[in-house]
């Protein structure tokens, strides 16, 4: 399926480091579809139920999200992006890498956009610039971009 290009596998690394590849294992990965719709119809979930906020739907809206956030990345740049985690404590959902930069990216699916493993991503990294996905708008804090969910085929651009 990841080579037909049916679903993606998301690699975990090590630390974030150049090149991203060298760090990464493939023994720990993430898979997900390349299409949100088919994931959708094969999640039985009724269309409707994104545009509501029902609370069935909590739980999966993030996975959802996130995986809309992946396809978006790839269709942008042509390359599958990495996650990192430190122990069971903190994941960023994504990294990537953008010429001589390393960049986290986290994904909230709504307005609430607290993000613990960020902050101590940031912390300990002190990455250059790390992105915030969510539905709130669009604005940059220091090295902290918050880019809203519509505005992310832009990417490549605000880079």
């Amino acid at each position: 399926m990841i080579g037909s290009g049916i679903a993606y596998k998301v690699c975990k690394i090590e630390k974030p480091a150049f090149p991203l590849f060298a760090y990464a294992d493939p023994g720990y990965f993430k898979l997900y579809l390349s299409d949100i719709g088919l994931l959708r119809r094969m999640s039985k979930l009724p269309a409707a139920a994104i545009f509501k906020q029902t609370p069935q739907y909590v739980e999966f809206k993030g996975s959802l999200t996130e995986n809309f956030v992946l396809t978006e990345l790839i269709s942008t740049s042509d390359e599958t992006p990495y996650y990192w985690r430190s122990g069971n404590n903190a994941e960023i959902d994504f990294v990537i890498q953008q010429n001589e930069k390393i960049i986290p990216v986290e994904v909230k699916a709504a307005t609430n956009v607290r993000a613990r493993s960020l902050a101590e991503y940031r912390k300990k990294y002190k990455p250059e610039l790390a992105i915030k996905i969510s539905l709130r708008p669009f604005h940059k804090e220091e090295s902290l971009l918050h880019l809203p969910l519509y505005l992310l085929f832009t990417l490549p651009q605000i880079l």
